[in-house]
């Protein structure tokens, strides 16, 4: 994040009540040595930006690593059904908050705990998967940040479309057993179909079951690809990246982090920008602020990044309005 945004960022915390004391004289106040579990899709090496925007914001907020912060990090790395037992470990150290991304981490630490904290760095359709009750009065222990996954859904479909304008099918490249994605899919099918698109399903439950997805899609003639966010797609961005490329598959993500790893183009909320929002919820927390009356944030900042280094590998050629809009082409 730009130094200009994260002061905006700051200034609004202070504004809405989060802080009343100079950064330096609150960093002072106790000896206190907070404790943080992070409980994420990735493993850290592949988190590695938001983490470290994670703790950059805290740290501007009085929060230092190794001296007044310690972070505890823990990754299904692709398998959902770790994740209670991941969230039962963090709980056993002790952490003071729990911080989360995606459905499946959120709900296995609500159902482990009713009485920590619980901040959702992102996640898609928090309150139709029951993690909270209400955007405005989210209740009980978990409140956070939104990533708006279905929303976009449609405006995604719309891109491949104005990239691709002969695109008669397209597959969702998701986990269905992650309870945000069946709304995904609906709203996949009903955005296509408007453009008389033909709707796939490849559902992948776990990292093994990418390459048949990716085998299903080509035997199936499909022309694109839309990739979810789930914690198995995500841990194998990598993977997925490369088979798009090796199939000649033009995909879209639901994260610039695919991008960077290599895909062609997404269109998603900005991660990195979630990360340091969840640490102003932090910081609040800590404060003593209920959880459960912090309303839950929407996404502010939405960006499209182009890798044009893959469009031309597979001999697309990206339509000028469309990089006009880009907020990142790699080139």
């Amino acid at each position: 994040m730009r130094r200009r945004e994260l002061i905006r960022l700051l200034g609004s915390a202070v504004a809405s009540g989060a802080a009343t004391w100079p950064l330096a004289v609150r960093a002072q106040q106790s000896d206190k040595l907070w404790r943080v579990g992070m409980l994420d899709t990735a493993p850290a090496k592949l988190n590695a930006v938001n983490i470290d925007a994670f703790r950059d914001a805290l740290s501007h907020l009085g929060y230092v690593d190794g001296r007044n912060l310690t972070i505890e990090y823990r990754s299904g790395e692709g398998h959902i059904e770790r994740f209670p037992k991941l969230a039962a470990e963090l709980i056993g150290l002790k952490v003071d908050i729990l911080v989360t991304r995606g459905t499946p981490a959120t709900i296995a630490a609500k159902n482990a705990s009713s009485t920590i904290p619980i901040v959702m760095a992102a996640i898609g359709e928090p309150v139709e998967t029951g993690a909270v009750a209400s955007l405005a009065r989210p209740g009980g222990n978990v409140t956070g940040l939104s990533a708006f996954v279905t929303e976009l859904t449609a405006k995604r479909i719309e891109i491949m479309h104005d990239l691709i304008p002969r695109l008669s099918r397209v597959a969702l490249l998701d986990n269905m057993e992650n309870a945000s994605v069946p709304p995904q899919w609906n709203e996949l099918k009903r955005a296509a179909l408007a453009f008389g698109i033909q709707p796939l399903l490849c559902d992948v439950k776990r990292p093994e079951d990418i390459e048949l997805a990716f085998k299903k899609a080509v035997d199936e003639h499909t022309d694109a690809l839309s990739v979810g966010n789930d914690s198995v797609v995500i841990a194998s961005r990598y993977k997925i990246a490369e088979l798009a490329a090796k199939d000649r598959l033009p995909a879209i993500y639901a994260s610039r982090e695919f991008v960077d790893a290599g895909g062609l183009i997404s269109y998603a909320a900005n991660y990195t920008d979630l990360y340091r929002r969840a640490a102003i919820y932090v910081d609040k927390i800590f404060k003593g602020a209920n959880p459960g009356q912090l309303p839950v944030e929407q996404p502010t900042t939405f960006e499209l990044a182009i890798n044009m280094k893959v469009a031309r590998a597979l001999s697309l050629s990206v339509p000028s309005a469309l990089l006009s809009r880009a907020d990142q082409v790699i080139e």
